[in-house]
């Protein structure tokens, strides 16, 4: 999963393995945001074009005190990837917030 070739393939088993096992984490995270959710974390409609900087520090604020900061930031990192270049403001919380580590 170190080699670049596998990144798509990297991406899509943390992706199967978050719906599956962390789905009350990633609908608490929808819901903190306002994006609509199916009740087990999987989008319903389109992605938001912008991210409220001021309901995401909320948001992961109430997430990062109930479960694994290293899960949180697992997630966050996937689901940056799910829009080219990320959302600015995730991207900003994931490289300058101290507790989003995986390190």
């Amino acid at each position: 999963l170190k080699l670049n070739a596998c990144d798509t393939i990297g991406e899509h088993l943390l992706q199967a393995y978050l719906m599956s096992a962390q789905q009350s984490m990633l609908a608490m995270f929808c819901d903190g945001l306002g994006i609509p959710h199916d009740g087990k974390g999987s989008v319903v409609g389109d992605l938001p074009k912008k991210i409220d900087a001021e309901r995401l520090a909320t948001t992961i604020d109430r997430l990062v005190d109930i479960f694994d900061p290293r899960m949180l930031t697992m997630y966050l990192r996937c689901f940056n990837l799910q829009v080219a270049g990320g959302w600015p403001e995730l991207t900003n919380v994931l490289e300058t917030d101290s507790r989003l580590k995986l390190a």
